[in-house]
C-alpha cells in the first residue's frame, strides 16, 4: 500500500457518501482531504496519527480514518458503503460527465444498476426527462458507456508493461528463452494482449509452472499444448504465453514482435518460414533490409524509412538534454519549484522548463499575473545559484501551460506573455467541440506569436476520453508556418501527439518536444514512454526539440 492507494480509498469514500445523500459538511471535508492529500509529498505510511492530523486539511477524524487504512485495508465507513451500493452502479460511477448524486437520481428515479440498462434508457430518452438531465446529458452519458465497452479488456501502454514484466520474471527463473512480445514490445499505447514467447523442448513443463502460479486463470477452451491463454486474476486482459522450440524461438519472438503488415511486406514472413534464424538482424539481412526496431515494425513507413536513416539518429533518453512543461507548487503541482528543479539537475538534464497552469486554470491554482512576477523572481534567485556551480551548466527556463481561450487567444496580455522565455498553449476546458470549432481555437493559438509549442494537442485521455476531433494536416501545417513546436505530451494518459502522425511533421519540417507534463518530481521518468513512441514514429534526435542543449535552446528562444 502507497499514498496513492490510501487517497484512492478516501475518495472512493467520497463519492460514495455523496452517491447516498450523507451529510454535506462531512461529504466536503473529506473531499477537500482528498485533494489536498493528493499533492502531499509527505509518507503517509508512516506518519504518526497525530502527525497525521497536522497535515492541510486533514485533522483528526481523517487521520484516524487513514490508520484505520494502513491497518485494515479500508475502513468500517467505506465496508458499510460499498455493501448498500450494487455493482453496477459502482462502475455506473466511472461515467464520464456525471457525478455522484446524478447517478443517484438514475438510480432510484429510473431504478437502473449496470451500465447496460443505463445505455438502454439512453437509446429510448428516458435518461434526458429527469429532471436536471436533458439530451445534452443523456448523449454525452450514452458515449461515455459506449466509448468504455469498446475499451474493454484493454490497457494502456506502462501497465501492460507492467504485467508483462511480472509474468516474464516469473518464466525466466525456470527457462533460458523467454521474450516479451507484441503490442508490448512493439510499444503500442494501448495493448490489446499481453504476449510472451518461450522457448523450451518440453511445452507441458511450461504450462504445469503458468497453472502454479496463482495469479493467473488459464482459458482450457482457447489454450492448445503450444499455447497457454487465460488471465490475470481480476483483470480483463487477454494474456497468451507461446511456447516453442529452442531452435524456434528466434523466428517466433520475430514474427510475434511484427504487425500482419509488416510480416507482408518484402516477403519477410515467407523467408522466416522457410529458414531458422540465429536473430532477427540476419532476418532483415537475409531479405537485404537493415534492421527495423520492434517499435516500428507496423508497415506503415518504416521499410522507407530504414532506406534513409539509420537506427542510432532516433532518440533515446540519453539524447535529450532538458525536461519540459512540467508544474510546481506554485499550480497544481506535488513539488516545490527548486525541488523540481534539483531533481532534475540530479538527473543529468541540463535545463528545467517550469510551465505551471495559466490564471483560467482556477481548478489549478492557475497563476495570476502577480504570481508569474513572483515565480519569476524564484527562478532568478535559483539561477544566480545554479551559475556558481562550475561543474555543469543548469538553468531553470521561465515557461508557462497557457490556455487556449475559446476565441482561440492565450489567457494573458502581451506584456505578461513576453515575459516568459516560452510558452506552451494547450486546451483544457470546454473539449466538446466540432472539428471547425477545435481547428479555430487551435489555429488562432498557433498564430499567437507568443506561442512556442502546441500542448497535447487533441486533449486525448487513452481509454478514458477520445479527445477533440482535429484536422491533423491543417494543425501540422499551420505550425510550420508559424515556426510552432508540437508537443508528444509522453503521460501514459495521453501520448499525444499521436505517433502516426510524427511523420508527416517532419516532412513539414516541424520539431517535436517531448515532454512528460510531470506535477511530481517522479513525473519525469514518463519520458521513456514520450521517447518510446517518438522512436516509433521515426523521430530523429535532429528533429526533438529537446534534444538541444542549454545553449541551443536559449538561443532558439532568443529568437
Amino acid at each position: 500500500m502507497n499514498n496513492e492507494d490510501i487517497v484512492a480509498l478516501l475518495e472512493l469514500s467520497v463519492k460514495l457518501l455523496e452517491l447516498h445523500d450523507e451529510n454535506e459538511f462531512k461529504i466536503k471535508n473529506l473531499g477537500f482531504a482528498v485533494r489536498a492529500l493528493d499533492k502531499t509529498t509527505e509518507d503517509l505510511l508512516n506518519k504518526s496519527v497525530a502527525q497525521l492530523a497536522t497535515l492541510p486539511s486533514v485533522g483528526k477524524s481523517i487521520a484516524g480514518k487513514i490508520d484505520e487504512i494502513r491497518q485494515t485495508g479500508t475502513t468500517q465507513e467505506l465496508t458499510e458503503l460499498l455493501a448498500r451500493t450494487p455493482e453496477g452502479v459502482l462502475d455506473m460511477l466511472n461515467i464520464k460527465g456525471i457525478g455522484p448524486k446524478k447517478v443517484r437520481t438514475i438510480w432510484q428515479e429510473l431504478n437502473i444498476t449496470d451500465t447496460r440498462e443505463l445505455l438502454l434508457a439512453c437509446e429510448n430518452g428516458e435518461v434526458a426527462k429527469l429532471k436536471g438531465f436533458g439530451d445534452k446529458i443523456q448523449n454525452t452519458i450514452k458515449e461515455s458507456i459506449l466509448y468504455a465497452q469498446s475499451n474493454t479488456g484493454k490497457l494502456r501502454m506502462e501497465k501492460g508493461e507492467e504485467l508483462a514484466q511480472v509474468l516474464f520474471d516469473e518464466l525466466e527463473k525456470h527457462f533460458e528463452q523467454v521474450s516479451i512480445v507484441g503490442d508490448v514490445r512493439r510499444k503500442n499505447e494501448i495493448v490489446e494482449t499481453i504476449q510472451l514467447v518461450v522457448g523450451h523442448d518440453k511445452p507441458w513443463e511450461v504450462q504445469k509452472l503458468i497453472n502454479s502460479l496463482p495469479t493467473l486463470q488459464q482459458d482450457e477452451k482457447v489454450s492448445s499444448p503450444f499455447a497457454w491463454r487465460g488471465h490475470f486474476e481480476g483483470k480483463a486482459i487477454d494474456i497468451e504465453v507461446l511456447i516453442c522450440s529452442p531452435a524456434q524461438f528466434v523466428n517466433q519472438v520475430f514474427i510475434y514482435s511484427a504487425s500482419p503488415k509488416h510480416l507482408a511486406s518484402q516477403n519477410i514472413l515467407k523467408t522466416v518460414q522457410k529458414q531458422v534464424f540465429d536473430s532477427e538482424e540476419a532476418i532483415y539481412s537475409s531479405v537485404n533490409i537493415p534492421y527495423i526496431i520492434p517499435e516500428m515494425r507496423e508497415g506503415n513507413f518504416e521499410f522507407d524509412w530504414v532506406q534513409k536513416h539509420q537506427n542510432d539518429e532516433l532518440i533515446t533518453w540519453d539524447g535529450l538534454k532538458g525536461i519540459l512543461h512540467n508544474h510546481s507548487t506554485y499550480s497544481d503541482g506535488k513539488h516545490s519549484l527548486k525541488e523540481m528543479a534539483d531533481y532534475c539537475r540530479e538527473l543529468g538534464f541540463e535545463y528545467l522548463g517550469i510551465a505551471d497552469h495559466s490564471k483560467t486554470a482556477s481548478y489549478a491554482k492557475g497563476l495570476s499575473e502577480e504570481r508569474v512576477y513572483e515565480q519569476h523572481a524564484e527562478i532568478d534567485k535559483l539561477n544566480q545559484a545554479y551559475s556558481l556551480m562550475t561543474d555543469r551548466p543548469f538553468k531553470i527556463l521561465k515557461g508557462i501551460e497557457s490556455d487556449i481561450l475559446g476565441d482561440g487567444s492565450l489567457d494573458y496580455p502581451d506584456d505578461v506573455l513576453k515575459s516568459f522565455d516560452y510558452i506552451v498553449a494547450s486546451i483544457h476546458q470546454n473539449l466538446k467541440m466540432t472539428e471547425e470549432k477545435a481547428m479555430s481555437r487551435i489555429i488562432g493559438a498557433i498564430e499567437n506569436p507568443y506561442t512556442t509549442i502546441l500542448g497535447h494537442p487533441t486533449g486525448r485521455l487513452l481509454l478514458s476520453r477520445a479527445g477533440y476531433p482535429v484536422d491533423y494536416k491543417k494543425m501540422i501545417d499551420a505550425c510550420a508556418a508559424n515556426n510552432v513546436i508540437i508537443e508528444i505530451n509522453a503521460s501514459p494518459y495521453r501520448l499525444d501527439l499521436d505517433w502516426r502522425w510524427i511523420q508527416y511533421a517532419l516532412e513539414k519540417d516541424v520539431k517535436l518536444s517531448i515532454n512528460p507534463d510531470a506535477h511530481e518530481k517522479d513525473g519525469y521518468f514518463d519520458m521513456h514512454y514520450g521517447v518510446a513512441v517518438a522512436r516509433k514514429g521515426g523521430l530523429t534526435k535532429e528533429m526533438t526539440f529537446n534534444a538541444l542543449n542549454l545553449q541551443e535552446i536559449e538561443t532558439y528562444l532568443k529568437k
